[in-house]
């Protein structure tokens, strides 16, 4: 596990562990920084979505860096008014153009809103047209998930939900696990409240690593996909740095009694968007 850089999907790809993600950067000269800083600093996947409104920005980071196409994940979302009305082929190819390419390597429904089962079908043939190499789901819940399940043909690669050291979604990671569904986790560091908790750093200090280090190392070790997001390239660096050492099961276990089922971001259960 210690330096073990990708993850392999159920459908055999391999998907790397580590991405930046570009949730709130700015559709510009901001996010092509922060992508092109990224990849030299060894990540391999950029995380983005329509509703960041950034995906052109995306599209010209990754033409204009100095790796091929191939060797950087690419990963977008369909937006839930899409998804309602029954435009999700629509709009994954109006993501193809915004972000200059002609295929993206992972398309994730973004919330569980109606119509999910069609999109997810509509996404399937996107798979078929060589438009998508994997696709999935993103705050989909054990219900939710269950749905797809049953109504698609192709089970979903992955699923991106809030998780961290206080939240980890036990019910949602168990039917994934028993179905080879991989997590990704969103705001891993807490949307910046783990700076709250001393824990984090009490143990860094063992490890000459810093808390957001320890914090995004933990989900590593708990199989899970992180893409923490920056436009800071110091905290860019940093935060690509997690493969050079590896937690204790003390450490990792300390960390785990954290949990109190508190959320940063929207309940899937409950929001209105």
């Amino acid at each position: 596990m210690l330096g073990m850089r990708t993850y392999k999907l159920n459908n055999g790809l391999e998907m790397p562990r580590l991405g930046l993600g570009v949730w709130k950067s700015d559709n510009g000269q901001e996010t092509v920084n922060a992508i092109h800083w990224a990849l030299e600093a060894g990540y391999r996947h950029v995380d983005t979505a329509k509703i960041y409104k950034n995906e052109e920005a995306v599209g010209e980071a990754i033409q204009t860096a100095s790796l091929p196409r191939e060797e950087v994940w690419l990963t977008t979302k369909i937006w839930n008014d899409a998804i309602r009305e029954g435009r999700t082929t629509q709009a994954l190819d109006n993501s193809l153009k915004r972000l200059k390419t002609d295929y993206v390597d992972l398309v994730l429904l973004h919330w569980p809103v109606s119509g999910r089962v069609k999109a997810w079908q509509e996404l399937e043939k996107a798979v078929e047209e060589g438009k998508v190499r994997s696709i999935g789901l993103s705050n989909f819940m054990e219900e939710h998930v269950q749905e797809i399940l049953d109504g698609g043909n192709i089970t979903p690669a992955v699923n991106q939900i809030e998780y961290h050291p206080y939240l980890t979604q036990a019910d949602a990671i168990s039917i994934c696990d028993a179905n080879d569904i991989a997590i990704t986790a969103w705001s891993p560091l807490m949307q910046g409240n783990f700076l709250q908790e001393p824990l984090f750093a009490e143990i860094g200090k063992r490890y000459d690593k810093t808390a957001a280090q320890v914090v995004l190392r933990w989900c590593l070790q708990n199989d899970v996909i992180v893409i923490p997001k920056s436009v800071n390239r110091g905290r860019i660096i940093e935060n690509g740095q997690l493969f050079d050492f590896e937690l204790s099961e003390e450490d990792m276990t300390a960390i785990d009694q954290l949990e109190r089922d508190e959320r940063f971001g929207p309940d899937p259960h409950n929001f209105d968007f």
